[in-house]
């Protein structure tokens, strides 16, 4: 898949607000630096909405931009100069083949940085991670829900999980998630590309849903019918900006809220669903 590049040069302190509100938007990477951050936009989702958006966002924020286009072969340079290895607490460490072997954790998983959104490093990937460290996923069938690169489903076999489906609409994500799960020798990871039709008539103990606020919306009375009941499912990708309207349509589709973290201004929350009728 061939992106834009949208390289946004403020002052760092802006960058969890800039970063917050672009992910509304169909931007599915963001990369910090010392000027500001890169920020990446598929070529398919490229229109005059997005710039007459960054134009509103000049008007409430200080920053310039630029846009560069990058053909999809260039995605693994960009990433090989960018991905540090992360760590999440003593839990899971993230790095990718070019770095060493980390110690200190209970689970390493080696995931390829390719055009795929899913790293680590993002605050709501990591505070995925945190919260599957309290899921007891032995047994357990699980859907990760807008796979991304297949980092918290390759995790979720590492927890003993039965076996997970994985989806993404992206062809690079579904792509990626097949070549991370055989470099970290995991088989019992099923992905496909597509929405979350391709699953309907499932039933899942875990559901793990790392996307944005709009797709979560979109999708939680579909969700609530694909998790049993008394299970377990994981939502992250909105900020706490939408904490209200979050938790009203989570409680709406029977969703009752466990534990609820935040990093930065972004926002994850456990749940498992209320008893059926």
């Amino acid at each position: 898949m061939d992106y834009y590049k949208y390289q946004v040069i403020t002052d760092p302190i802006n960058n969890e607000v800039l970063i917050a509100l672009m992910s509304l938007q169909p931007f599915d990477t963001f990369v910090e630096n010392d000027n500001g951050f890169d920020a990446f936009l598929p070529k398919s989702s490229e229109s005059t909405e997005i710039e007459e958006f960054m134009k509103d966002l000049q008007t409430r924020f200080e920053f310039k931009f630029d846009q560069e286009f990058i053909k999809g072969e260039n995605w693994n340079k960009i990433w090989e100069s960018n991905f540090n290895p992360i760590q999440v607490d003593d839990f899971c460490g993230l790095r990718a083949e070019f770095h060493p072997s980390m110690s200190g954790v209970e689970h390493e998983l080696v995931i390829t940085p390719k055009m795929a959104f899913g790293t680590g490093h993002h605050e709501t990937t990591f505070m995925m991670i945190q919260l599957m460290r309290g899921i007891d996923f032995k047994g357990k069938k699980v859907l990760d829900y807008g796979c991304g690169t297949g980092l918290l489903a390759i995790l979720a076999s590492k927890l003993g999980a039965s076996f997970i489906d994985a989806i993404d609409i992206e062809e690079a994500s579904y792509q990626n998630t097949i070549e991370n799960c055989e470099t970290n020798k995991v088989v019992n990871v099923n992905a496909f590309q597509g929405n979350i039709k391709i699953v309907d008539g499932q039933r899942y103990g875990i559901v793990l849903a790392n996307i944005n606020r709009n797709v979560i919306l979109d999708s939680l009375d579909t969700l609530s019918d694909l998790v049993l009941e008394k299970g377990t499912a994981v939502f992250s990708g909105f900020v706490k900006e939408d904490q209200n309207k979050m938790h009203n349509a989570l409680a709406e589709n029977g969703f009752v809220i466990q534990k609820t973290l935040t990093k930065n201004n972004w926002m994850a929350v456990q749940c498992t669903v209320s008893s059926r009728q």
